[in-house]
């Protein structure tokens, strides 16, 4: 006597339970892809901004360290303030001195310099504005209580009361200049900033002592 095999298959509220599990761990895998791709994303972004601020402290550092009288004479230091700082320089190293301007640009949270060229004509003088304008580092979130430069006299660090010196200051007593930035792209959701600093001593100021 031969019988027959019954095969029972999958009831329509088991398909459905089934279908909803594998949706909900589709769902989760998904969601977990998307925040790892997020915070992968944000860390390379950072790393970007915060490696070409870097570079930019290190070039403004490097030319610092060659300021020099400018060519109508003037110090080598124009003006200087938190977040502006102006400097007689061959920036060029084509035997001109021009007058180069590092600020920070509060409304888009971007570090620049511009570059003035003195007249041709004599006396040589520098124009008011600066000729040429470019973007050094994105993303400085610098406020009002952290400054981009600090200045020190020639007694720092020996004399730590006086130092860093308060505004308005004499620019003649001006030695070193300390550039202090803060990076982040995303400052609502990542409240840590990276801090990029450097100090640079004024070697040429020596000689108005």
């Amino acid at each position: 006597m031969l019988y027959k095999k019954k095969y029972k298959g999958l009831t329509l509220v088991e398909l459905m339970v089934s279908i909803s599990i594998m949706l909900i761990a589709m769902e989760g895998f998904t969601l977990l892809f998307l925040k790892s791709w997020d915070t992968n994303k944000f860390i390379l972004e950072e790393g970007i901004a915060s490696s070409s601020a870097s570079h930019s402290t290190n070039k403004i550092i490097k030319e610092l360290r060659s300021i020099r009288q400018a060519d109508d004479g003037d110090f080598p230091i124009e003006s200087g303030s938190d977040f502006d700082l102006k400097v007689y320089l061959d920036i060029d190293r084509d035997g001109v001195t021009e007058r180069v301007h590092y600020f920070l640009d509060l409304a888009t949270d971007q570090l620049k310099m511009g570059v003035t060229n003195p007249t041709s004509t004599t006396p040589v003088s520098y124009p008011a504005g600066d000729d040429t304008v470019t973007v050094l580092a994105n993303y400085v979130v610098n406020e009002s209580t952290n400054p981009v430069f600090f200045y020190y006299n020639k007694n720092y660090p020996g004399d730590t009361v006086n130092n860093p010196l308060k505004s308005p200051f004499t620019l003649s007593d001006v030695r070193l200049i300390r550039v202090h930035l803060l990076i982040n792209i995303d400052p609502v959701h990542a409240p840590n900033n990276v801090n990029i600093e450097s100090f640079v001593d004024l070697r040429n100021l020596k000689t108005y002592e």
